[in-house]
């Protein structure tokens, strides 16, 4: 069977068995039982929406029935005046006016995190509350009920309708998963500043995840107007728009099987406390205590049931390849001329030139403070408030975001750990390559860099060999420029050195000038041509790796005479 049809082969199946699972329930099950799972269906497609924007994109958004109740609103308005396509066509449209809706309440999300946001979109909630109590669906006073379906208008059909809708919603959200979307997702809810540097845009990662979770919700919204017959503001309140949150984050929906969970808990809940002689209001209490523990502890049921034991995987040690001949270093790729950089009255850059050659190694060494992270900040457009100029192939960089950059071929690793770990290796490398890759192109940059193999969860992977991951993701990329922010941290002492005689190759093999920020010696001196000293944000020394090793400022501000000899 060829790759791509392995790759879809058990999504269909559990596809197909779904729907024989739906309609094997919707004949089997008593009527009561039924109209429960039609209610637990159309809270899985809310909670599915939920897993989008909260579990993936991680963000926060208390609203996600108000989403439904503009999908409710849209099929109740659009049955009303009778509109041609009938029930499923309305039903499309309102997840798709849902899905705008989505937009324009995700925009505060571009400036706005954690408890900021959560008050917008709770206010947002409260305030469509509010409204519908006051003006109601369209039908409602009328008592004009929704129609269903021809082949689908007894409970027991409509269910079985619920079921598709709920099956192709899961297909539609696995695919989105495994597209650059679902990529991008996860990569902003782990590091904003990853993303950016990787090319992709922060701004539609997370506008594109309102809308897939808003669309979403506009359709279980559209779907209980079809279950009740009329829209009323009680199935779309506040309360129950936390109550679903907390839920989705309880049972970790980002996994779509987890979301089926959280369903069923949705509705199994409040059932058992009526039998239990309960009131059902309790249950809202009952979700509250998970969702407490949830929150606390990091974990949610999908994570529990998902949680592997051992430790992460390390880099494998392989030989390092044969050196490929060598290229010629050419003239100057990046330019950098009088950069500074102000904090107050703290001067963190002053007045740094350096020259990056094409296909040359520049290293930049310097102690604790002396401005070598802000440089790579400066150089990758994290920090647009500098004086002075750079310039990449002579076009200059003034006013660039940190995404055009990377877009334009000047990439950058992290100190800190980025790299998302929802994701496998191979789904990482070719989000952060932005560009068609063969598997067998990947298998080898990561046999080259001594990763773990492409279908490696990246939770799995302990953080030396995140780093590396990381590396290869960007150099698959082909940028111009690779700026590396002391990569090779988290590597025992013999991978360093391995890992320096592998970047020396780079320039060959990948066609990529690197500029390396690092403080083991040994990897600067088996790595770079070139070195740069920064001492208190200025160049102390820049040349010839062996006449600024060499120079005796550099010896006393930084090496000290004992490290030399």
């Amino acid at each position: 069977m060829p790759r791509v049809d392995r790759r879809f082969a058990l999504p269909l199946l559990l596809a197909v068995l779904a729907l024989v699972l739906g309609w094997g329930l919707s004949v089997g099950l008593s009527g009561y039982f039924v109209y429960l799972g039609m209610s637990a269906v159309v809270a899985c497609v809310a909670i599915l929406g939920l897993g989008v924007v909260t579990g993936s994109a991680g963000m926060i958004s208390l609203c996600q029935l108000t989403f439904g109740a503009v999908g409710a609103w849209v099929v109740s308005a659009l049955n009303l005046v009778d509109a041609p396509g009938g029930f499923l066509v309305w039903l499309l449209l309102g997840g798709l006016a849902a899905g705008v809706v989505g937009l324009v309440v995700g925009l505060p999300a571009l400036r706005l995190r954690g408890v900021n946001l959560a008050v917008v979109t709770l206010g947002l909630a409260a305030a469509a509350d509010v409204t519908l109590v006051q003006i109601q669906f369209p039908g409602a006073t009328e008592g004009v009920a929704v129609q269903r379906p021809g082949p689908f208008t007894s409970d027991r059909g409509y269910f079985l309708l619920c079921v598709i809708v709920l099956v192709l919603c899961c297909l539609a959200v696995h695919l989105l998963h495994r597209s650059r979307w679902g990529s991008a997702w996860k990569s902003v809810a782990f590091s904003e500043r990853a993303t950016a540097a990787a090319g992709a845009s922060v701004r539609t990662s997370k506008l594109t995840a309102f809308a897939v979770s808003a669309a979403l919700g506009g359709i279980s919204g559209g779907l209980v107007t079809g279950q009740v017959g009329l829209a009323f503001p009680a199935s779309f309140t506040t309360i129950q728009s936390l109550a679903l949150y907390v839920l989705a984050v309880m049972s970790g929906a980002h996994l779509i099987d987890m979301a089926v969970f959280g369903a069923v808990l949705w509705v199994a809940v409040p059932e058992l406390l009526k039998r239990w002689g309960v009131p059902q209001d309790w249950g809202f209490v009952v979700f509250g205590l998970f969702g407490v523990q949830a929150l606390a502890s990091g974990t949610n049921l999908g994570l529990l049931l998902r949680r592997r034991t051992g430790n992460g995987i390390a880099p494998v040690a392989t030989e390092v390849p044969p050196a490929p001949e060598p290229v010629p270093i050419g003239g100057p790729v990046l330019t950098v001329r009088g950069l500074s950089v102000h904090f107050g009255h703290v001067t963190a850059l002053s007045d740094v030139d350096l020259d990056l050659p094409e296909h040359g190694v520049l290293g930049v060494i310097g102690p604790n403070g002396a401005g070598k992270s802000t440089l790579i900040d400066v150089l990758s457009g994290f920090l647009p408030r500098a004086e002075g100029s750079v310039a990449l192939d002579g076009r200059s960089l003034a006013g660039l975001s940190p995404t055009r950059r990377a877009r334009l071929g000047l990439r950058r690793t992290f100190q800190q750990d980025r790299v998302p770990p929802g994701l496998t290796v191979a789904a990482y490398v070719r989000f952060v390559a932005r560009r068609r890759l063969r598997g067998e192109e990947i298998a080898e940059a990561l046999a080259f860099f001594g990763c773990p193999p492409a279908d490696t969860p990246l939770a799995r992977v302990d953080v030396g060999a995140r780093r590396l991951v990381e590396v290869v993701g960007h150099l698959l990329a082909r940028p111009r420029v690779l700026l590396l922010d002391e990569p090779a941290a988290g590597l025992p002492h013999e991978e360093h050195l391995a890992f320096g005689r592998r970047l020396r190759q780079v320039p060959a093999r990948f066609g990529v000038s690197v500029l390396l920020v690092e403080h083991d010696l040994d990897l600067v001196r088996a790595v770079c041509d070139t070195i740069t000293v920064l001492d208190f944000g200025r160049v102390l020394a820049s040349g010839p790796q062996a006449q600024v090793l060499a120079d005796p400022a550099v010896l006393k501000a930084y090496m000290g005479e004992t490290e030399l000899a």
